[in-house]
């Protein structure tokens, strides 16, 4: 079941150029059934225009604006029983209603400038600031053609090499063997050096010699993970 929300904006702190995205940010959390924004109207906003939401004026008294809309959020919750509200504004007066909210039980999704007080952020169950970058999360593609056996190389030199410098060539082939059984016979390649420089998207391979060291290539967990 669609939960309803109350959106109480802020007008006299947070402008109209924002009034489509707290309107997203509402939609994510349930059905908007009351969305206005508070504001004294005698005054020129770029609210004025705006689509979907109800203008009330709240005098131009100090802080008028604040009063009246903790006033209608306490009606909103007592008498018509919303317990989902998004509260627009940067302004840390607000912090006592975001936690008095809480306290009778319902979610507060603040949504602010990065101007906002921590006071007010931490007084929302959830606080989204307008305007931030969105965090991109690089998934890394595994290279095509990978096998288990590169799997089980490439957890090997995790668990054995040295930060930075890798795992020994020599050792990485004695535990490939004691540990999994297998040697340079099973392998098409008939050394552990040419499988591994074969696969240059998983290892980097150092100079060659007794002492020759492979690590893993940056991307290489995440790419088989």
């Amino acid at each position: 079941m669609v939960q309803p929300v109350a959106v109480l904006v802020d007008g006299d702190n947070i402008g109209g150029k924002n009034a489509a995205a707290i309107l997203g940010i509402a939609r994510e959390h349930g059905e908007p059934v009351v969305v206005r924004v508070y504001l004294d109207a005698k005054r020129a906003s770029d609210w004025d225009n705006t689509i979907g939401y109800r203008l009330i004026h709240a005098g131009c008294g100090k802080n008028a604006t604040d009063i009246l809309l903790a006033i209608d959020a306490m009606d909103l919750v007592h008498a018509r029983g919303v317990r989902r509200f998004v509260i627009a504004t940067s302004d840390g007066d607000f912090t006592h209603l975001g936690f008095r909210l809480r306290e009778l039980g319902a979610q507060v999704v603040g949504v602010g400038e990065a101007k906002a007080p921590r006071a007010f952020r931490e007084s929302c169950s959830t606080f989204l600031e307008l305007g931030a970058r969105p965090t991109v999360k690089l998934v890394a593609v595994a290279p095509p053609g990978v096998t288990d056996l590169d799997r089980k190389v490439s957890a090997m030199i995790a668990e054995h090499g040295k930060d930075g410098t890798g795992m020994l060539l020599v050792t990485l082939g004695s535990r490939m063997n004691v540990e999994h059984g297998i040697s340079t016979r099973k392998l098409p390649e008939k050394n552990w050096r040419q499988y591994l420089k074969g696969r240059p998207a998983l290892f980097v391979l150092g100079a060659s010699g007794p002492q020759a060291m492979v690590k893993l290539h940056p991307n290489a967990l995440a790419a088989i993970s």
